[in-house]
């Protein structure tokens, strides 16, 4: 918005002499950090006001599992306020209108795609609390096939919108795997390699749906200590602005033998808020929190990652990034296979595999810490990989 407002002023600004002091919100790698900035303090603000309605409210979360030993670790969060997600999913919508193009067509599916997560998340938030409060009628949540029904229908709704945009670019619609050259090394203008492979609409779609069903659940799983989910996120949401710097750059795309995109880059302003927006909450998430996410939260977080690594043609370098949130949900996946295969028996202690590690004897706190090393590990391993083309 301020971005637009500056554009549409730039005669009067210059004829008033601060065009030259404005001028800086041109710079798009500027506003990416400037949004971090905003986004984190916006929440810094709101937290607290927010987390006095919420217990006003009394919306609360439960410690109910199926593990008496799990509940017993749990016990102490139980009646923490939830739906937290409002405040940091809102952070990120209003700084990335004040800072981003909001002419970007990107953009636009982006906003479009916070909203969607966010109301999903928050239907499943409200029917679980109203359940709480064990009203006549009510149910826990969203029903799975619901939840995988709407999934399903935003990652079909970024598949088309993102395949749209793409126009006649071949390399905005190209596979992208681990070491794969998208151009020609050592060629002046932009040649695509005749070893790229070119999707048609069916396999993009179907990789599109596909990652965006996988990052929004797996986020959501992740959504289980305090502050390993928003920890996580900012350090994947950094890691994907620098992804978007190289897209959006035929320059660099060029350089680095990576797809380019023409207008990716201004998705960095997204991601950039997601990262502020995701310390800011940290603040009041970290152990033990004063609030929680809920999936108000963790959905919209997965599926923003998810669709920026789309457009930018690197869903298989976000899986590295991710590599906790896959952890994560394969070994909740694991485990519910296992035990229906064994009738009853367990790979882990519990699953997701946090609750694993918290079980063993690691306090939540050492749980958290060392899975953030870790991602931060993933996300330098994918980041020089690119050089390794």
């Amino acid at each position: 918005m301020l971005f637009n407002l500056l554009q549409s002023m730039d005669e009067w600004l210059d004829s008033v002499g601060l065009y030259s002091f404005l001028q800086v919100l041109y710079q798009r790698e500027f506003r990416a950090f400037t949004a971090v900035v905003v986004a984190f303090f916006i929440v810094i603000l709101l937290g607290k006001p927010l987390i006095r309605m919420l217990i006003k409210m009394k919306i609360g979360d439960r410690a109910e599992f199926n593990q008496e030993e799990l509940n017993a670790l749990m016990k102490s969060k139980e009646n923490t306020p939830t739906m937290g997600g409002v405040l940091l999913m809102g952070s990120v919508f209003i700084t990335t209108l004040l800072f981003a193009d909001l002419f970007n067509q990107y953009v636009q599916l982006l906003l479009v795609v916070i909203v969607m997560f966010t109301v999903l998340g928050g239907s499943d938030d409200y029917l679980k609390l109203v359940a709480a409060h064990r009203k006549v009628g009510s149910r826990d949540g969203l029903y799975r096939w619901e939840k995988i029904l709407f999934q399903f229908g935003i990652g079909t709704i970024v598949a088309v919108m993102v395949w749209q945009y793409a126009g006649d670019s071949d390399s905005a619609r190209s596979l992208t795997l681990p070491f794969m050259r998208t151009y020609i090394p050592g060629m002046e203008t932009l040649t695509l390699s005749p070893n790229v492979i070119i999707l048609g609409f069916g396999f993009f779609s179907l990789i599109a749906i596909f990652m965006v069903m996988l990052m929004s659940n797996a986020v959501n799983i992740t959504d289980g200590l305090d502050g390993l989910a928003p920890g996580t996120v900012t350090i994947a949401s950094f890691a994907m602005m620098v992804l978007c710097y190289i897209a959006g750059s035929s320059e660099h795309a060029g350089q680095l033998l990576m797809p380019y995109v023409e207008g990716s880059a201004e998705m960095m302003v997204v991601a950039g808020a997601t990262a502020g927006a995701c310390l800011g909450f940290l603040w009041f998430n970290c152990h033990p929190a004063q609030v929680f996410m809920g999936d108000t939260g963790s959905m919209p977080l997965g599926g923003l990652l998810a669709t920026i690594a789309i457009i930018i043609r690197q869903e298989f370098l976000l899986l590295i990034i991710g590599g906790v949130f896959l952890m994560e949900f394969g070994s909740s996946v694991l485990q519910i296979a296992y035990f229906k295969a064994t009738k009853g028996q367990r790979i882990f202690k519990c699953a997701p595999i946090h609750h694993h590690f918290h079980r063993k004897g690691w306090s939540e706190s050492q749980v958290v810490t060392r899975f953030w090393v870790l991602a931060v590990i993933l996300a330098m391993i994918a980041l020089v990989s690119i050089k390794m083309r």
